[in-house]
This record gives structure tokens, sequence and C-alpha cells, in this order.
């Protein structure tokens, strides 16, 4: 059965349904493989549907190129699942803000997350509105 019945047979499913109707908002974060998200991301988004509906995101990426094609490839999965993810994006790259084994993230970086996050609170708040009209 597809997920966007809602009819869900399994208890994992179900138990991850029941805890992600618990949130309001989301922050992923997410490593780049092969330009895209890593399949177990993609996967647990996949299993649900309302649940995810009308609820807001912020999206963190890591990567050699910071994770931006994973974060865009997101954002397209997000917005089938009516997830409002916010403009701003946490961006770390492998080279500038790991010293491996150790993540030390620039200045500028950091400053992105601090950014997205702003936005998902205050989308988190307005999407509050929406999901009680429906």
């Amino acid at each position: 059965m597809p997920a966007g019945y809602g009819q869900y047979s399994n208890e994992h499913t179900k138990a991850w349904a029941a805890k992600i109707a618990e949130f309001d908002g989301f922050i992923f974060v997410t490593g780049e493989y092969n330009h895209s998200v890593p399949a177990a991301l993609s996967n647990a988004l996949s299993f649900l549907s309302a649940e995810w509906n009308n609820k807001a995101a912020g999206i963190v990426g890591y990567g050699s190129a910071s994770g931006v094609r994973a974060t865009e490839h997101l954002r397209g999965i997000l917005s089938e699942l009516q997830i409002a993810h916010v403009q701003k994006t946490g961006m770390f790259g492998l080279f500038t803000d790991f010293e491996y084994p150790t993540f030390k993230p620039t200045e500028q970086s950091a400053t992105t997350v601090d950014a997205m996050l702003e936005q998902v609170v205050t989308w988190t708040k307005a999407m509050e509105t929406v999901r009680k009209g429906n």
C-alpha cells in the first residue's frame, strides 16, 4: 500500500509515523553520496506521507562540495511531501570545516546554520496555523 494512504501495516512504520507526527519542524542533516542524499534518508522520508505535511524544515549539508547537490535533491523530496523547507541552508565542506576527524566549522559556515535555524523557528510557528486549518 502506498504511504499516501496512511495505512501502515508494519509495527516499525507505525512507530515511525507516531514519532514524526509529534514534531512541528525538522532539521535534516545530510551528507552527499553520488550527488544525492543517502538512500536511508530517502527511504525514511518516503515511508510516510501525511505525517510530514505542512511542517517546516531546514537542511544542513556536508561533503566535498559542501553537500550542495544533496541538499538540492532533498528540497525536491521535501516539496513532494509538503514540507515547507526554508531558503537558508547550512553548508559544511570536508576540506574547509573538518580537520579529520574533528569538526571545526569556519565562522562563515557556522553563520549559515544560525540563519537557517532562525528561519525554521519562524516557519514552524507559521505552519502551525496552516495545520490547524486542515
